[in-house]
């Protein structure tokens, strides 16, 4: 079958091979045939080093299809169903998902992160965090598939499998922001604009998005800002919009040093900055301890949207299906998985990345 692998960590370069295979279905897995995949951010940042991958790996961890086979003891699915990949699966029985935190659950992921579930020729390959979306067939455990309804297109399932529930789960489950409130999003990419989306489903007041690029601010503008800003303008948008005391709440999204401590400084004293952006081990951020008492900022972690997968994928389609969340505008362009490296060639470019691998 087809897909897309990279070697060589540091190496900015993908291969489009038509002779990849797949393991099993073994017990507990479920084969799915991949529909749709969405081109990630994260995927560049496995290629450059920002994120720990193995090599050689198939790239991809955003993705929906339908379940072709399972394995001995899956009941949940059956062939022929709908399903979104979850690309960090909580076990269900570990401390974290009894207390309610299933998305820190490791329990899976750290064991098919390392596992080869691909081989080319007699080659094994491992699969971007224990998934590889951006082949034809892949086959996980059972808890990394989520059964949709039918009606769901592959594209917007691919979506809500990891750019989407990142970024309105920031918003709604690990900030829980509060109607009226001012919130600033650093970075108005995929996860940028799910968290803009967020905060207007949330009732935010002002909703100010921060890029570099202009074209990204048009498109924050399109999904939900109140306005849009460089870096240099963010201050006078303080100004206008808060006296100078800073934002109730701050997103970043991009995962840089200076993008984390700016989500910091523009919140107000108690206000709360999230991160959402998958940044490097050896990036490091200081704050002093004075500012940490005296300012009473929250500084809060984000990962995958504060989720449970197993509900949230569900309240993200029925948002979707009220007209509350515009998945079908995030879907901007269909690729041919041939045409993969030009999403790859997009993201060295600094674009926004909303296009979907389609098979």
């Amino acid at each position: 079958m087809r897909g897309v692998v990279f070697h060589e960590v540091g190496k900015e370069v993908v291969e489009c091979r038509d002779d990849i295979e797949v393991n099993g279905p073994g017990a507990g897995q479920v084969h799915v045939k991949i529909h749709a995949a969405g081109v990630c951010h994260s995927d560049l940042s496995a290629m450059n080093g920002t994120l720990y991958q193995l090599t050689p790996a198939v790239l991809g961890h955003e993705g929906s299809g339908e379940v072709i086979a399972v394995g001995e003891g899956v009941s949940e699915v059956a062939t022929g169903d709908h399903v979104i990949i979850a690309w960090s699966p909580p076990c269900g029985i570990c401390r974290a998902c009894r207390r309610g935190e299933p998305n820190l659950c490791l329990d899976i992921f750290l064991k098919i992160a390392g596992s080869t579930p691909f081989r080319m020729g007699g080659t094994p390959i491992y699969g971007f965090a224990g998934m590889g979306t951006f082949a034809e067939e892949i086959v996980v455990p059972k808890q990394a598939v989520v059964k949709v309804p039918f009606d769901v297109p592959y594209e917007i399932g691919a979506l809500i499998g990891c750019g989407v529930t990142t970024g309105v789960g920031a918003v709604l489950n690990t900030a829980k922001v509060k109607p009226g409130s001012n919130v600033v999003v650093f970075g108005a990419g995929g996860v940028g604009i799910a968290a803009i989306q967020g905060a207007r489903i949330a009732g935010a007041a002002e909703i100010v998005a921060v890029d570099t690029i202009e074209s990204k601010l048009k498109d924050a503008l399109h999904f939900g800002a109140t306005r849009g800003v460089k870096p240099d303008e963010l201050d006078a948008a303080n100004i206008e919009l808060n006296e100078r005391e800073g934002f109730d709440y701050a997103f970043e999204c991009i995962g840089l040093p200076q993008t984390v401590r700016g989500a910091y400084n523009a919140v107000r004293r108690g206000g709360t900055a999230v991160i959402v952006g998958a940044g490097a081990r050896d990036k490091i951020v200081e704050f002093n301890c004075f500012e940490l008492f005296f300012m009473e900022k929250k500084l809060l972690g984000s990962f995958y949207g504060s989720a449970d997968v197993r509900s949230e994928f569900e309240r993200m389609i029925r948002l979707w299906k009220a007209g509350r969340l515009d998945l079908d505008g995030m879907v901007s362009a269909r690729m041919d998985i041939s045409k993969a490296q030009d999403a790859f060639d997009a993201m060295k470019r600094g674009e926004v990345i909303r296009q979907i691998l389609t098979f």
